[in-house]
């Protein structure tokens, strides 16, 4: 992925197929790693000992802090549970209006853990951007509405609205996280046929100026960007990330290339989180909410994690190209044996096109319909991490890492650079990760600040200036956490049950 801006420069003006990316605010570095290269960094061996242990005191406040909003997110999703839910429910002998309430409390508090976790939600541009082309899945992916409940988030984004919501909100929403990089490398035999027929056929169509009745582009939804490249606009368009798409279609293809291998590439979201309710039938009410987590998803293949999907057929053009190829063969046959001299080779020609293409179509279909059937089968075994509480201890988890990172990251930098203000102090932890890290993220600076003054270990001055306390006194502001003492009740314990 490139990360400079010469690179990011190269890829536009090369008029290639490329994405612009928002930066995420993620950081991508292991907690331990971090700790342990940062307190490299400090020069006298007390004061590493002083961070390390600040560290850990760090950790364990931010750990308490949210353990109480943790346990209230599990026991709600305990009647919710797809599984267990209903007989939870059952027990509590609850009315529907204060169940309407706890569901919509759950919803509440999931939605905060999602924002947190820095987890954004998908927006109809950037669904209209990732399927504006075609990777692994050649097929048109339809969700069945019926099976989707429409009350559940409707009434949530009622009573706590929200910008730039997608077309499909009330039924499903779709979380999105991290960006990265998939490619494939094989023959795309079959493919590569496809694509050289249906280029011929193009080109065909385009002679005899049928084009304009069968290759109407549908009109998009929303409004593009008039640059030119497809792009999810970024609140800051500079600090945007450049990621290229290598597509069969978009390649030189003939039939000498035909058996050699390619490699095609894909951005990708690296974390979605997809949540929804199935609709209630008339014999029963439907409770469960299902959160799905999936890993790796590449974002012209984002069909394959939405929820109760329509078995793939043969689309309404496919059929008007079966028919529209029959009528062309027999009108052209036609016109061949009422001519004086009818040329057989001129028939025989006309039938084969017309018998190729249809049996083009049909193949093709089947191809993809088992692409499709192995890509499903691997979202479920390889891509999808966990549903429902696995998913949710899960995003708990998150939630403490990135806190913990973003506090210790800018405690480290006012600890070493002294004064600075909150936009100096973003920009200095923004160029610690990448120098030191080689990484890049849009650093959460106002958050981390706000853990900081919490903890009492950092303070402004009269003209709006951050600095923090001494390592030592930072530590002793924290004092003694629970754990701590845990620990050293287990020492103690520990050395003296041995033999006398």
């Amino acid at each position: 992925m490139p990360t400079t801006a010469e690179e990011q420069q190269k890829l536009i003006t090369k008029n290639k197929d490329v994405i612009r990316l928002e930066r995420e605010s993620v950081i991508p570095i292991l907690k331990p790693k971090l700790i342990v290269h940062l307190a490299n960094l400090i020069e006298h061996s007390s004061d590493r000992a002083e961070f390390l242990k600040l560290c850990k005191r760090v950790e364990y406040t931010i750990r308490a802090w949210y353990m109480l909003h943790f346990e209230d997110l599990m026991q709600l999703y305990s009647l919710f549970d797809p599984v267990h839910g209903t007989h939870k429910l059952d027990q509590q002998n609850l009315s529907t209006d204060e169940i309407d309430i706890l569901e919509q409390n759950f919803l509440r508090y999931l939605f905060q853990v999602m924002e947190k976790s820095n987890f954004k939600i998908a927006t109809d541009e950037e669904i209209d951007v990732a399927q504006s082309g075609q990777y692994l899945l050649n097929l048109p992916i339809m969700v069945d509405e019926s099976k989707l409940d429409k009350k559940l988030l409707k009434r949530f984004f009622e009573s706590h609205p929200r910008e730039n919501l997608p077309d499909f909100a009330d039924k499903y929403i779709i979380f999105r996280r991290g960006i990265g990089i998939d490619k494939t490398t094989d023959y795309f035999f079959m493919e590569k046929v496809d694509a050289i027929i249906e280029r011929s056929w193009t080109w065909i169509l385009r002679k005899t100026r049928l084009d304009k009745v069968f290759c109407r582009k549908p009109i998009s939804r929303h409004k593009k960007d008039t640059k030119g490249d497809d792009g999810i606009i970024s609140e800051a368009e500079d600090d945007g990330l450049y990621v290229e798409r290598i597509r069969l279609e978009n390649m030189d293809l003939s039939f000498r290339n035909l058996l050699s291998q390619i490699t095609i590439q894909e951005p990708t979201f690296d974390r979605i989180i997809v949540v929804y309710r199935r609709a209630s039938s008339r014999t029963k009410e439907e409770r469960g909410i299902y959160v799905k987590h999936f890993k790796h998803i590449p974002m012209a293949d984002m069909e394959i994690v939405l929820p109760e999907k329509k078995n793939p057929s043969l689309t309404p053009m496919d059929w008007v190209k079966f028919l529209v190829s029959a009528v062309v063969g027999l009108v052209a046959v036609v016109g061949s044996v009422e001519m004086p001299k009818a040329d057989l080779w001129v028939m025989f020609a006309v039938l084969s096109t017309v018998i190729g293409y249809c049996a083009k179509i049909y193949f093709t279909f089947q191809q993809n319909m088992a692409t499709y059937q192995n890509l499903i089968t691997q979202s479920m075994y390889d891509k999808q991490l966990d549903s429902g509480r696995g998913t949710l201890l899960h995003l708990c988890d998150d939630v403490i890492q990135q806190e913990v990172k973003e506090v210790i990251i800018s405690f480290f930098i006012l600890m070493e650079q002294g004064k600075a203000t909150l936009e100096d102090l973003d920009r200095h932890c923004e160029e610690l990760i990448r120098d030191e890290f080689g990484q890049q993220c849009n650093f959460d600076v106002d958050d981390a600040v706000d853990k900081l003054e919490k903890l009492g270990i950092v303070c402004r001055d009269t003209i709006g200036r951050y600095y923090c306390v001494g390592l030592k006194r930072a530590n002793e502001i924290i004092g003694m956490t629970t754990e701590e003492l845990v620990l050293k009740a287990k020492q103690g314990s520990g050395s003296g049950s041995g033999p006398a």
